[in-house]
Formats: C-alpha cells, structure tokens, sequence
C-alpha cells in the first residue's frame, strides 16, 4: 500500500515543493490550503500526473473544527495516516514588538502554535499504536527565526517557531514507545511569496550578503529535507533538527 501523508498549507511555497517531491515517491497525498483553491488544486493536479491519489482540503488549522474534519477527509478519502507535514503558518507585516497589537500576536499564535499542536494531536491518535494505529512520522515546518529571535522584524512570528521547535522535542518523546517519530525542519531564507506577507517580497536580496552560502535558498531543498526526515532512511531519527538555513 502507498503511504499517506498530509502537507498542510500545501498550495505554494514550502508546502507545494513537498507535496510534489512526496508524489513522485510514491506517496498519496492530501494539501490543505485556507484561501488559495486554485493553487491548491493546480498542485493536486501536479502529483496526479505523478501518479499519486491527491485531493485538496480547505481548512484554516487555527479552527478546531476546520482541523477534526481536513482529519476525517483524509480518513474517508485516502485513508489512514502515515506522515504529517506540518507546513502551514502565518506571517505578518514587518514590526517592532512595542507596535504589535494583542489582536496580531494571537493571530499568529492561533495558526502557527495551537494549529500545529490541533494537527499533531489528530495525527497522533491516527498513528498511535495505543490506539490501534501501524506508526507514522511528523515534521513540522519551524524556522531559522526560532533561533534568532528575528529582531525588529517578526519577534512574534519566531516566538510561535520557538514553541513549535519545544512542541516537538516534547512530543516526539511522547510517543517514541507508540511507533511516531516527530522532528523538525528550520527553513532560513527561502525564496517563496510568504516575505511579501511580510511586506518585503525583495528581502532576501537585502539580506543575501549576511547568509555564509551568499544566497536564499529554495523551497525544494527545504522539501528533499522533510522527505528524508519523513523516510526509513531517517528511521532513527526523532526530536531533532535539520537546519537549511544557508549556515546561518
């Protein structure tokens, strides 16, 4: 049987490159997508044509309900669950913390802390063999800002990746004895639309000169770093970190 892994925010950027690179090794796969439908089916389109059993979800992770039913779509769909890629997240305009509002600051943390403990938490009883599930792998998507705190930019935004990176060293302890091995992927500066969410779609120029390798870097090779944490080839790995930061 061809494994089943779900890619959340999988219509552009980080999420799509997986998706493909998963399609093409032999994965079906659900994307979820929160407002991009046409870009999520044109991915869906993209593993079909790679042979795989793909179909698109809509589903905003920062809503409970939106997260159980994108779950039971993939039960009724596909299957049982055996990777989740906990790729989606959120970004917002470039600030200082002492401009921030209490209505941004939850916003973040709603979709990048409780969506991604909401998905690991259905993934787990999925793939628990406690709860009569065969195993599985997580990787979630953090980033370079979990470590270096993103100053005068997205204070907030790697203070939700800090708690994704502490989520997973927790969880994958969790649920070593129960056949689910749960790591971490820390993207530094891709080339994908989410810096215009930002404000700033020219940013990685700016800052090409301070990344050691001399440039940003590309969402397939944030994606061949998931697909091997997700693979037998990573069978003994979990709790831990691939950083494709550039050397930063």
């Amino acid at each position: 049987m061809r494994p089943i892994a779900l890619v959340t925010g999988g219509s552009r950027g980080i999420g799509a490159a997986t998706a493909t690179l998963l399609a093409g090794q032999g994965y079906d796969l659900c994307i979820s997508y929160r407002i991009r439908e046409a870009d999520a089916h044109r991915i869906v389109e993209k593993c079909r044509a790679l042979g795989a059993n793909a179909i698109a979800v809509q589903a905003d992770i920062s809503l409970e309900a939106d997260v159980e039913r994108l779950f039971r779509e993939v039960d009724q769909q596909l299957g049982r669950l055996s990777a989740l890629v906990n790729n989606a997240g959120m970004l917002l305009t470039q600030s200082r913390l002492e401009d921030m509002t209490a209505t941004r600051i939850n916003q973040i943390l709603q979709t990048n802390v409780i969506g991604t403990l909401l998905c690991c938490r259905e993934a787990v009883r999925r793939m628990s063999t406690l709860r009569g599930g065969t195993g599985g792998a997580i990787v979630n998507v953090s980033s370079g800002a979990a470590r270096s705190g993103s100053p005068n930019e997205y204070i907030d935004y790697a203070a939700s990746k800090g708690a994704v990176d502490t989520l997973t060293i927790g969880l994958s302890k969790e649920v070593a004895k129960e056949g689910i091995r749960v790591n971490g992927v820390r993207p530094g500066f891709i080339h994908t639309e989410m810096h215009a969410d930002g404000g700033e779609p020219e940013r990685i120029a700016r800052l090409a000169p301070q990344i050691p390798l001399g440039r940003g870097g590309k969402d397939t090779e944030v994606a061949a770093a998931i697909a091997w944490l997700l693979s037998e080839q990573a069978a003994y790995s979990t709790g831990t970190f691939v950083d494709v930061t550039g050397g930063c």
